[in-house]
Order: C-alpha cells, then structure tokens, then sequence
C-alpha cells in the first residue's frame, strides 16, 4: 500500500493496479506483483485441496473434513440448487475452481505483504468471463441446438410479433454482450473500490499517527479503527464476490441449456 512518505500525505491512485515488474519485463511473460499474487494464490488453493485430499477416508478428519466441506457449499449450495443434481454435478468442477480462485484472489487484498486483490486488475476477471460466455454458450448450443438456442435466446415465449424488432436487439445485447461485461465490472469494481479505501484509511492512519501534530492523533486512531472495521467489511465482500460470480455463471449455463 502506499503510505505518508517525504513528508506528506500520499493518496491512493490509479497507479497503485499497475506496479513495475518483477521478472522477464519486456517480454510476454513479464511477471508484476499481481500476477505473482495470482500464481502464488493458486498454488495455495491447488495444494491445500491436493493436500486434503491425497488420502481421502470414508470417516474423513483434520484437513480432509475442511477440504470436503468446501466442496459441498460450492456443489449444494451453488451448483445443485441452481442447476439441479445431474447438471450441478456436470459442471461441478468449473462451479469450484471459480469459486474457490476468484475467493483466495479476493482475500489477497486484506493479506499483509499482498494487500491487493489478484482481482482488482481487468485480467482475471475478463479471463474468467470469457470462460463463462463459452461454456454457456457452448452448453446451450450443445443442449438444443445451435438454431433453436438462438431463437430462444432472442425471441422469449409469448412476446407478440410486431415487438420483435424492439424485443430482440435487447435480447441480444443483454445475452450475449452484457452478461461477460457485467461480471467482469463488477467483481473488478468492488475488488478495486475495496483496495482504494483501504489504502485511504491505513495511509491516513499513518500520516496522522507518526508525521502530523499531536492534535491528530486522536483522528489517527479514529483512522485506523475505520479501517480495521471496513477491513471486516472487504472479508465479507470478497466472500460474496466470489459467490456471486459462481452463482450467475450457474444461472447462465442453466438458462442457456433450457428453452425460457
């Protein structure tokens, strides 16, 4: 995060999503600080499940009992209730991955070392939306046919003819372009938001606390107290952030596999 330095008050800025590199600069594989936190966070994710689950028992205990527990809210609470039983389990594996990479990426934005969200750039969001838009698409066409899930995509059950031409630009922009935008924005804005303040309360603690008059202290803690509360605030966020993307990506695979 940046802080008080050379004798004043730094506010957070745009720069802060756009730090220098770390390896192999200039190249296509140039490595910044989060796309590191990127890899560094799904190594974590990839080796607490390999580790929970390298000797799995029937009675299952310690790391396995947490690792299945995590399986089970992502398969019962997100993929079975959107989807049902037979296609909840069909796409179990891209439901989990999503949830649990997007949910640590998030979480590196309270992590101290990290304090950035792998989220917060346009990257990995777009990344995980373009999936989205294939695999939706992709499911649709595969379940119906690649003519009638275009027509039920653009032409919903009942509307009468002569709204048409109105009916169907709108279908097509909210189907097939709106829907990888949004969930790219809004997992993106609220990581972003969430770093922008955080920087604001903790840089401000700092300056208040150590450079300014002794008249401030008292608005330094204040300061910091902000920003342990809405520190508890962005964990929530980053939880619900996760959920909600897994969620809606459910919610399109299972609309696009169905006629409306």
């Amino acid at each position: 995060m940046l802080a008080a330095s050379e004798g004043g008050f730094h506010k957070p800025s745009i720069e802060e999503f756009f730090p220098g590199a770390l390896l192999f600069a200039g190249t296509p594989f140039e490595i910044n600080r989060i796309m590191l936190i990127r890899l560094v966070m799904t190594v974590v994710v990839a080796g607490f499940f390999l580790i929970a689950m390298r000797r799995p028992k029937l009675v299952p205990r310690g790391v396995q009992n947490l690792g299945e527990y995590a399986l089970d809210f992502v398969r019962i609470h997100i993929a079975e209730e959107v989807m049902g039983r037979d296609n909840g389990r069909r796409f179990l594996p891209l439901l989990t991955t999503f949830f649990f990479l997007v949910w640590a990426c998030n979480l590196a934005g309270v992590i101290p070392l990290f304090n950035i969200a792998g989220s917060a750039v346009v990257g990995l969001p777009l990344v995980l939306s373009v999936v989205t838009y294939v695999v939706f698409n992709y499911a649709g066409i595969k379940s119906q046919g690649f003519g009638r899930y275009l027509k039920n995509q653009l032409i919903p059950t009942g509307v009468p003819v002569y709204m048409l031409p109105l009916v169907m630009p709108i279908e097509l922009v909210s189907t097939f372009i709106l829907r990888p935008f949004t969930l790219t924005v809004r997992l993106l804005a609220n990581m972003m938001a969430g770093h922008l303040m955080l920087v604001l309360f903790f840089s401000a603690t700092s300056f208040l606390l150590f450079e300014a008059s002794a008249l401030f202290k008292p608005v330094g803690v204040l300061s910091f107290a902000m920003g342990f509360v809405f520190t508890l605030f962005e964990l929530l966020v980053q939880f619900l952030q996760a959920y909600i993307f897994t969620m809606l990506t459910a919610v399109y695979i299972d609309l696009a596999m169905h006629e409306h």
